[in-house]
């Protein structure tokens, strides 16, 4: 493409939002990628076995569903063949004593069953989601929106002389909660406790960690509404319809295109990018980079004088916990000890309930394989049957909680290596362990294998430069690199220190997920 508007380095879903946006906008875009294919960490293949189509690694689009990004793009993106597959049990809960909880999206199944748990849980259920409604367009703009802006202060005012100061102050420290502090507060009965504390690792977070509360009350409100939705045929057909998109609008995608470094003028703008293959590419307005910090200013602008606090923000960037996937093909559905319905849930966490979560989370963040983890199981077969061939299926499991670098076992049992590195042995050791606490729930489980395709922190890394050790938040997820403070505390919405340079991405805001956040943001700022 000669002389585009944006350069956009890295093909993810926030890149894919940021060229949809801008080319809608009439803006023209190219979007570059150093791996053979853009997705970023959406990609579907047969990994295990022929004809069966597994999400490699994120698969649940209720983040994008619900997001600002769909609502602009939603319909361009349907034209060209995106559609997604439901379930009406999009979650659930299932312990070691083969107790569980479902969770629907009918709000008067919802109220019985919390009522089963817990007499009043389910009148309390009701409450805390009208709450979470009537809270919603505040709350949502605080998540997905420009924070550093006119009219985000003046959405703050709003609210403060609607609410008086005081009771806004109020919310905020309510909205600051860990999730158990939360969970034992309201709700009498364990069981519903252990279907929502799992939902706070999908968001980097733990039960004790600060703002947990809010985010699983948003997820409950999400999921409740749009359930746990996954791409008919999997994420790549999410994919193509973003490369027709961009192609109709007159943008280019070129993968294989590794961006060495970005390239300034005498001024110090961005100008464009230099690919490792020696080639220029110029950009008219601006270069977006869609990275972690690490890839950004300690690589793509490594010949720049770089500020001391920013230099400073970037040794002190941490990330969090590590991410593992284990994915079967099976010769038929699997037969759920507990009944049918749980062979419907589209995804499932098996966990001794809050306590375990919270013990499993701390083992992992002390570099421990956990000795009893959280396990999420995901049935896409259950939702669309294309994914394998007639009669089988597949399951998608992720482990939330997984420790980057290893130094032991909480359970005592798998030999770790000295340097900390995980290796093929330990990463099927582990598997292992994982199969035998979820499987004892299915009948005949491994007569049912015909494959099994595992892949640990180090492995997503290799597939993804932005999965730092295997970390797929892009960055530790707690307060203080959160909100205004992410990527850094001085960091104002997706500017950089360089001018025409911008930063979208898990590690900005508003934070990880398949919601496409930080692109929409940019791009509809972006003229």
């Amino acid at each position: 493409m000669d002389n585009p508007d944006y350069v956009i380095v890295g093909g993810g879903i926030n890149g894919l939002v940021a060229a949809s946006v801008l080319g809608k906008n009439g803006q023209k875009v190219l979007v570059v990628d150093r791996n053979n294919r853009v997705g970023g960490c959406l990609r579907t293949e047969e990994i295990t076995a022929p004809g069966f189509l597994h999400d490699v690694m994120a698969t649940t689009l209720v983040l994008f569903l619900t997001s600002p990004a769909y609502g602009a793009i939603g319909k361009d993106l349907e034209a060209r063949g995106f559609a997604v597959a439901h379930s009406h049990l999009p979650t659930g809960v299932l312990r070691p004593d083969g107790s569980h909880v479902l969770f629907s999206r009918d709000r008067k199944r919802n109220i019985a069953t919390f009522d089963a748990c817990a007499p009043g849980d389910g009148a309390t259920f009701a409450k805390e989601m009208d709450r979470m409604g009537a809270d919603a367009p505040f709350l949502f703009s605080l998540l997905s929106g420009r924070l550093w802006s006119r009219s985000m202060a003046m959405t703050i005012a709003r609210e403060a002389w609607k609410r008086g100061p005081r009771a806004l102050l109020a919310w905020f420290g309510e909205a600051l909660k860990p999730s158990r502090n939360y969970l034992e507060a309201t709700y009498a009965s364990e069981a519903v406790h252990a279907l929502w504390a799992p939902w706070g690792l999908h968001c980097g977070l733990n039960p004790e960690s600060a703002y947990s509360a809010q985010m699983i009350k948003v997820i409950a409100f999400a999921v409740e509404l749009a359930g746990c939705p996954i791409a008919v045929g999997g994420v790549n057909s999410l994919i193509g319809a973003f490369e027709r998109l961009i192609g109709d609008q007159g943008g280019q995608i070129r993968s294989g295109a590794d961006v060495e470094k970005v390239l300034l003028d005498a001024g110090g703008r961005a100008i464009g990018v230099k690919l490792s293959s020696g080639e220029t590419i110029m950009a008219g307005k601006g270069v977006i980079c869609s990275v972690t910090p690490s890839q950004l200013y300690s690589r793509l602008l490594r010949e720049s004088a770089q500020p001391p606090e920013i230099a400073a923000a970037l040794r002190r960037y941490r990330h969090g916990k590590g991410d593992m996937q284990i994915h079967y093909a099976l010769d038929a559905p699997p037969h759920w000890n507990g009944g049918e319905e749980l062979g419907k849930v589209a995804l499932l966490h098996v966990t001794p309930g809050l306590d375990g979560v919270s013990r499993a989370a701390n083992e992992a963040e002390r570099g421990l394989l956990p000795a009893e983890p959280t396990i999420c199981v995901g049935q896409p077969t259950a939702l669309d049957p294309s994914r394998a061939p007639d009669g089988k299926a597949i399951l998608w499991l992720q482990l939330p909680e997984t420790p980057r670098f290893l130094k032991g076992d909480a359970a005592e049992q798998i030999a770790t290596p000295a340097d900390g590195q995980w290796t093929p042995v330990v990463r099927e050791a582990y598997a292992d362990r994982v199969e035998a606490l979820f499987s004892r729930h299915i009948k005949d489980f491994k007569n049912l294998v015909i494959a099994r395709k595992t892949y640990s922190p180090a492995d997503l890394e290799s597939m993804n430069v932005n999965l730092v050790g295997g970390d797929p938040y892009g960055g530790y997820c707690g307060l203080d690199q959160f909100f205004v403070w992410r990527p850094f505390a001085s960091s104002i919405n997706h500017r950089t220190y360089v001018p025409g340079l911008y930063h979208i991405g898990a590690s900005t805001h508003p934070g990880p997920g398949l919601g496409g956040g930080s692109g929409f943001l940019l791009a509809s700022a972006l003229k």
